[in-house]
């Protein structure tokens, strides 16, 4: 299904046209009926010769109510300018012709209503010259047009059927899998509660199925679900929805929320945009300057930062990053303008190139014009590729949500880069799990972790290793982002990694012949009484801290407690005895370990609670039990 918008300046028959093509006057409110002028958004439905059946957006004409008009036209797949022929081209025709240029809406029909009203065949011809003249320039300036008399009903027939030859070369709304409702009206009906509409996008809604009401984050079901008052157990994308939602009140909604299945859209308070200056702005746009975001159906306030220049001038482009003052949801392509609260006026127009930027940018840093440069490209590889290697690693959902991409596509994309090497599979796991970065990333990444650890080598040569915790920190990672690169480094043979301390592979605790010498004694001391050894105090005393760093970092001890070091050979042979004990009789005793190995209970106990901390084993009451068979 298609939808069909309206626009142009008040009183030149948009309605009266709309009612003469379907058959529904599109003014429902008193006010409307008692002024005979559209003040809030209309709706109507209407087949067309082949089939077809559209819906129709009437939007209100008077400059007062332009805010209206814009939540009508976010959705629109085509366009009805209505110029009427008594007046001609007028104000409004013109902010409204901005308006859609702005958006990039390049299907619709110049449609010249009234022409009942004028004798002069020569004057239409003139309005006719007029109308093409205004359209140069602009994304309709390949508008067919239409003389009609929606009184008389003259021209109502070709224009139906110019409306339908444009509407066939025109795509439908696609499914991407993850539905959005931007709600532009809310009321209640007697027997069913609260009722949404809206133009639905990205995916189909059926009944019985949990939402969210965003940016509230409110929960609903949905009750029922019609079309142009037809009912309807699913629908799907590029329809206009009715949804009845139970589980919510009618004033918790408002025109500009958004319908959503929970987890597929966050909301964000800033945006990435290309923004196209109006044509005849009369001022620049200046850094910092307010002006009110116009989306989907919802507007707020908000701020401008501009990228890279210091004014946009008239009709010249650039890359901003918009401050909000309310949460919104967007997605990467949807179009936007942006508006002058005071005096009313059009600043711009364009579309969301990052609905969640993953920081605020330097203005006139070269790397994130860049990065924005490669997101306006239309190119979904491209901006695939620009996101990975400009992030942490990523979950391919994360992914598909970000860019707004379908999962038929990112699933073509993603094996694409890795098979071209500009993208690496972190983690092979279930599509939505599986884990992605940019290869790019990656080799900065593993050069900053690598760097870290030699920059900690040199500085603690006799240190077997970085703690893996102080190593995250210094790195600013996620255990899981930490974790997948440290795996992948270990895969490539660059880093050991004891479980608790990371290494490069190439580092090596060496120490000096005079060293040697020095810990000689003690160390023959741990192989006399393997069980029973030196403390560490008294090494402290006779060695100093360096040498039984060195011991330690080169694998000629272990150890189990700020106090208490054994030889390896002694640690491999208690470690192996416990383990083959329990699972022998199911538990052991503190007493029958000290037994055993003919130690004092200080090292029994000692070297117990280590293999609880290392998970092997847990104390039940008074006895160990093994956690973890190995």
């Amino acid at each position: 299904m298609h939808i069909v918008g309206t626009a142009g300046h008040v009183d030149h028959g948009k309605s009266t046209l709309i009612q003469a093509l379907t058959g529904t006057d599109p003014d429902r409110l008193k006010e409307e009926i008692e002024r005979e002028m559209t003040i809030e958004l209309g709706f109507a439905s209407m087949q067309l010769p082949g089939g077809e059946s559209i819906g129709i957006v009437d939007v209100p004409g008077h400059i007062d109510f332009i805010s209206n008009m814009l939540s009508g036209v976010g959705s629109i797949d085509a366009v009805l300018l209505v110029i009427a022929a008594d007046e001609g081209v007028s104000a409004q025709t013109r902010e409204h012709l901005a308006i859609l240029d702005l958006l990039g809406i390049e299907k619709g029909l110049a449609v010249m209503t009234k022409i009942d009203l004028v004798d002069d065949a020569e004057w239409l011809d003139l309005v006719e010259m007029e109308i093409h003249e205004v359209l140069q320039g602009t994304s309709l300036q390949k508008a067919p047009l239409v003389r009609v008399s929606s009184v008389l009903g003259t021209g109502l027939d070709e224009l139906k059927k110019s409306l339908a030859e444009l509407l066939d070369s025109t795509p439908p709304k696609k499914n991407l899998g993850k539905p959005r409702l931007p709600v532009d009206r809310v009321f209640t009906l007697q027997g069913f509660g609260t009722v949404v509409t809206g133009t639905l996008l990205d995916g189909s809604f059926a009944i019985g199925e949990e939402v969210i009401v965003l940016p509230q984050g409110i929960p609903a079901r949905i009750r029922g679900i019609q079309n142009h008052s037809h009912k309807l157990q699913k629908i799907e994308p590029g329809f206009r929805a009715a949804l009845n939602l139970s589980g919510i009140n009618k004033e918790l909604i408002h025109r500009g929320d958004i319908i959503v299945h929970a987890g597929d859209y966050e909301t964000t308070r800033m945006i990435d945009l290309r923004l196209r200056a109006l044509a005849n702005l009369p001022a620049p746009l200046r850094h910092n300057q307010p002006c009110n975001l116009y989306i989907g159906a919802s507007e707020v306030q908000g701020q401008i930062r501009l990228l890279g220049t210091e004014a946009l001038k008239a009709g010249q482009e650039a890359y901003l990053q918009i401050r909000l003052k309310e949460p919104i949801v967007a997605a990467r392509a949807d179009r936007v303008i942006l508006r002058q609260a005071s005096p009313s006026l059009t600043l711009g127009g364009g579309e969301v190139l990052d609905a969640h930027p993953s920081r605020r940018y330097k203005r006139f840093d070269e790397g994130t014009l860049e990065h924005l440069a490669n997101l306006a490209e239309n190119s979904s590889s491209r901006a695939v590729l620009d996101l990975l290697n400009n992030s942490l690693p990523l979950k391919a959902q994360k992914i598909a949500s970000q860019l707004h991409l379908s999962e038929e596509e990112l699933k073509q994309i993603l094996p694409s880069l890795n098979q071209a090497g500009e993208a690496l599979l972190l983690k092979e796991t279930s599509w939505e799990e599986q884990v992605w970065q940019g290869t790019s990333a990656f080799i900065r990444t593993r050069e900053e972790m690598l760097g870290a650890l030699q920059a900690f080598h040199q500085a603690n040569p006799m240190k077997a290793g970085l703690p893996r915790e102080e190593l995250r920190g210094a790195l600013q990672q996620s255990k899981e982002v930490f974790e997948l690169l440290l795996q992948k480094l270990r895969e490539e043979g660059l880093v050991r990694d004891s479980g608790r301390l990371v290494a490069a592979q190439t580092h090596q605790v060496c120490l000096s012949e005079a060293q040697k010498s020095k810990a000689m004694p003690f160390m023959e001391r741990f192989e006399r009484s393997p069980y029973g050894p030196p403390d560490q105090k008294e090494l402290e005393e006779s060695l100093g801290a360096e040498i039984i760093e060195g011991l330690l970092g080169s694998g000629q001890l272990v150890r189990v407690s700020a106090e208490i070091l054994f030889s390896p050979q002694a640690y491999e042979a208690m470690k192996n005895w416990v383990q083959t004990k329990i699972q022998a009789q199911g538990s052991l005793a503190l007493s029958e370990f000290r037994d055993q190995f003919s130690t004092s209970r200080k090292f029994a106990a000692a070297f117990l609670e280590h293999l609880d901390t290392i998970g092997l084993t847990m104390r039940k009451g008074d006895v160990r039990v093994l956690r973890i068979v190995k």
